[in-house]
């Protein structure tokens, strides 16, 4: 059983995460609390498995808290937090201190049924995960330099991560050089976090990171991520690779689905492309890295060690579908040798 302890300043947003998670059989919200103050001394008392946290809240905000958890106590923190560019903004901070996860306000993104299944998952997810004691986060990481690739336009980087996959993906990325393959990232995130996310990793990489927008072409020296909510689809014409940006039924209880964008790319760019899965919970991506590589294409898997959950990159490597798998710190250079 997965203990609970939901702190956050509203009794509505409580009572509805309570009401929400009361028909998981694996689930128990064993408390709450109104502000950090009370959730300090219900964790002493009660210790909770996983931490559903606010970040506005009364007399102590819930990055502070964070930070003094995740220093003295760490535990599997899942950050709530409203669809405002601050709020956004300030849970991708969170996220940098050590939260594992990132959840919609309800009512603010998602109907209640989607909502329930969305925080029983990201609780599941949480509880697999090890967490560890962390040293506040630099505002910047310095970009390594590897070697530049000749340019291309015919080749294809496609990326699907998870849980723990915002520190992968900036992890990747900051190795990425100028003139890297154009490349397209299932995160998976709630509607509107995708924004800010990408304008966190595009002020620390050197290649342009941006969110997707319908029609986007893909080229060298560019990210294009799936807007949170929406499905992302890599498409041709001619010699130019562009992205579709499209809404649809969720696959894996998720929408973005790596497996929605892999399956495209395994159809579209073949041999041409790359495929990496990152850390993440269940099941989504090995399918469609199963095809990318019947299509041609390398593919590329982080390993157990560095993985915060060794979900969706062991699904991938069991159904046959990696060539490599490799740590983290290895991904970029492995990925870039295949390209």
């Amino acid at each position: 059983m997965i203990r609970v302890l939901v702190v956050d300043d509203s009794a509505v947003v409580r009572k509805m995460f309570v009401d929400a998670l009361a028909s998981e059989p694996d689930i128990e919200v064993v408390g709450t609390a109104p502000d950090p103050y009370v959730a300090r001394d219900k964790i002493v008392k009660l210790e909770p498995d996983v931490i559903t946290l606010d970040i506005e809240m009364p007399r102590m905000d819930g990055l502070t808290f964070l930070r003094k958890l995740m220093r003295h106590k760490p535990l599997p923190v899942i950050i709530v937090s409203s669809l405002t560019p601050k709020g956004s903004t300030t849970a991708l901070e969170a996220l940098e201190y050590g939260a594992l996860e990132v959840l919609s306000k309800p009512g603010s993104a998602y109907s209640l049924g989607e909502m329930s299944q969305q925080l029983a998952d990201k609780i599941r997810a949480a509880a697999k995960a090890g967490v560890k004691k962390t040293k506040v986060a630099p505002s910047k990481v310095p970009i390594r330099k590897i070697s530049a690739l000749s340019e291309t336009t015919n080749k294809i980087i496609a990326i699907g991560a998870s849980t723990g996959g915002t520190v992968a993906l900036k992890e990747v990325l900051m190795g990425f050089p100028p003139n890297a393959p154009g490349t397209v990232i299932v995160q998976h995130m709630p509607a509107n976090f995708t924004t800010a996310f990408a304008d966190r990793l595009n002020s620390l990489c050197q290649i342009k990171v941006k969110e997707a927008s319908d029609g986007d072409s893909v080229v060298p020296g560019q990210a294009l991520i799936a807007p949170g909510n929406f499905h992302l689809l890599l498409r041709r014409s001619g010699a130019r690779y562009y992205v579709n940006v499209k809404t649809g039924p969720m696959v894996h209880h998720q929408r973005p689905a790596v497996d929605i964008l892999f399956e495209s790319v395994a159809k579209v760019a073949g041999r041409n492309a790359v495929g990496i899965i990152l850390t993440g919970m269940g099941a989504d991506g090995a399918k469609g890295m199963l095809s990318m590589k019947g299509a041609g294409a390398g593919t590329v898997a982080q390993n157990e060690e560095t993985c915060v959950v060794f979900g969706m990159p062991n699904e991938a490597i069991k159904l046959g579908g990696v060539d490599k798998v490799v740590p983290l710190q290895k991904i970029t250079e492995t990925a870039l040798r295949m390209v």
